[in-house]
């Protein structure tokens, strides 16, 4: 059965009729552009075929109600602040929320949900809920809400009813990105260009290794990081991490008195360098030649931003020995999706030899398949 189908299936089963619709948002990958987003910087991110599915209909009492395929009991609530729902529905609550902080009166409604991204893998399946959520609230209250405001909305939801420091990156991939492209982001003007993302014209594929590995100490590290970020722009008197050029890079690092420190600045720097980099690349139609960027990103990560773990290292190496262009742990960090551009037909090459490095440290195997650049947000 489709994600939608589930949807439709779980609405009627608890409501007793039909929705009044579906709405679908994707999880998404980083193609390249990891934390430069709270710096104000580029990222450049497509939309997976992978999405959660929000079943909606109006209801006639006041409030949510809200059934996930993820959860054994539905969630209701009134107008809530942050702290009063916890768990998967604070997504949800979170988007009513921040519509209602933003001065839209938000119909009541009842809810199903259903999804088939990842969890806990770096696909972003809580963008993909909040999105899908907030497309479906908008279009059954008919607000006036053009569409490069809506991210901000959902990382609203996330970060101040949640609590995640996020940056703007996955909320903008699930709403705004477009089918065979990838998203080319300014996170400080919001402003963006849909750059042509098509693998399979050039014998291509990206290849999504989710390493299985267990998430640990990720809200802590996240926030360290993004601290950290913070506090090296103020030292260095700039708005933000994405005002340093490459350039002056070196200058910069001198100026800065903690070895941490400087190693993430020249992370965020690099990384920025590498996103425009690789949106040139894709412009003049070169997509294999983005592959030493991919890995380049990696070992920044590995190196200087210190996110990655033995499992997303070996998946890389692994890929890489293997014959990838390049390869890359995509997403937060500390566990998560690799993603490795290969040539189209040595997908069950490539997929072997992660598998075989895998079974050779003894870590849980991975889950990999192929991926293109999907649709964002939108009523089925």
């Amino acid at each position: 059965m489709s994600v939608a189908s589930s949807a439709e299936a779980a609405f009627q089963k608890h409501y007793g009729s039909a929705p009044a619709g579906l709405w679908a948002a994707p999880g998404r990958v980083n193609l390249i552009g990891e934390h430069t987003d709270y710096n104000d910087g580029f990222v450049l991110p497509f939309a997976l075929p992978q999405q959660t599915v929000a079943a909606v209909a109006p209801a006639r009492e006041p409030g949510w109600t809200v059934h996930s395929d993820l959860a054994d009991e539905p969630v209701s609530f009134g107008t809530t602040a942050p702290g009063d729902i916890g768990g998967w529905a604070a997504y949800v609550a979170g988007v009513v929320w921040s519509l209602q902080q933003a001065g839209f009166d938000v119909p009541p409604a009842r809810i199903a949900l259903s999804s088939d991204v990842p969890l806990g893998s770096g696909l972003s399946s809580s963008a993909a809920l909040e999105s899908a959520v907030l497309t479906a609230l908008t279009d059954l209250g008919g607000f006036d809400l053009p569409v490069e405001k809506r991210p901000g909305l959902a990382q609203r939801a996330e970060n101040d009813y949640v609590g995640a420091p996020t940056g703007i990156l996955d909320q903008s991939a699930s709403i705004r990105c477009q089918e065979g492209k990838a998203l080319f982001l300014d996170c400080r003007s919001l402003e963006v260009e849909q750059i042509p993302f098509d693998l399979a014209a050039a014998g291509l594929a990206i290849l999504i290794i989710n390493s299985n590995a267990p998430h640990q100490h990720v809200d802590g590290e996240y926030g360290a990081r993004r601290k950290s970020c913070e506090e090296a722009a103020r030292v260095l008197g700039v708005p933000a991490l994405r005002d340093v050029p490459v350039e002056g890079l070196a200058d910069a690092l001198a100026r800065l008195d903690d070895e941490v420190m400087r190693r993430r600045v020249r992370h965020i720097v690099t990384e920025n360098q590498r996103v425009l980099d690789t949106v040139e690349l894709l412009r003049a139609d070169r997509v294999r030649d983005i592959g030493p960027l991919l890995t380049a990103s990696h070992a920044s990560m590995r190196d200087d931003f210190e996110i990655t773990v033995a499992q997303v290292d070996v998946a890389v190496e692994a890929a890489l020995a293997a014959g990838a262009y390049g390869a890359r742990m995509t997403g937060g960090g500390f566990g998560g999706c690799v993603l490795a551009l290969i040539d189209a037909d040595r997908a069950e090459e490539t997929t072997a030899a992660v598998v075989r490095a895998y079974a050779e440290k003894g870590f849980t195997a991975p889950t990999i398949w192929p991926a293109t650049a999907a649709a964002g947000a939108r009523k089925l």
